[in-house]
């Protein structure tokens, strides 16, 4: 089994049409799902939110095999994973998606089960804390996008779970209900 660092990639990956979208409706709905899941397990175990149409990215070629998918595939599995609600396109020229490993409601729900754990309640902690702090060295929040960060605790202060904290001077900052 071929592997990308530590990640172990499916035996499809090095089966050359799955590299070209199918023409056959059934094979190409399947290879779109297969896309999907592995984009998004990628993309979890890397930690990788952004994926650029024109940019490189891992998945999109094996040279052992010496393939590469084409634009119109990898807007094909990138869409699938938006039209289910998996990821977002961040530009209006589609060029860009944000990936969502997990939906923003699962990030809010993580982010207060990471609070409650951890005995954050009372804290008042700054986005960089939450992305970038000691307290969240090795969870799913560590480098976690700001967007999403942004978009799950604006969740849970509608939920009466947290206050954002504006500020001018300095970063957003955000208090947690205990």
């Amino acid at each position: 089994m071929q592997s990308l660092g530590d990640f172990k990639l499916p035996d499809f990956f090095n089966y050359p049409p799955y590299f070209t979208l199918q023409p056959v409706r059934e094979t190409k709905e399947k290879q779109i799902l297969m896309w999907k899941e592995l984009i998004l397990k990628y993309c979890k175990s890397q930690k990788i939110f952004i994926i650029g149409l024109e940019e490189e990215f891992p998945l999109f070629s094996n040279q052992k095999i010496q393939r590469s998918l084409n634009n119109e595939a990898r807007e094909a599995f990138l869409s699938a994973l938006v039209s289910e609600g998996r990821a977002e396109w961040i530009d209006r020229g589609h060029k860009r998606c944000l990936i969502l490993w997990r939906s923003i409601q699962e990030w809010a729900n993580y982010i207060l089960d990471f609070v409650r754990e951890n005995g954050l309640e009372t804290d008042v902690m700054t986005i960089e804390d939450i992305r970038c702090g000691i307290e969240t060295r090795g969870s799913d929040l560590e480098r976690i996008d700001r967007g999403v960060l942004m978009q799950a605790l604006k969740i849970l202060e509608q939920k009466g779970k947290a206050a954002i904290i504006e500020s001018s001077s300095a970063d957003t900052g955000v208090k947690f209900a205990a």
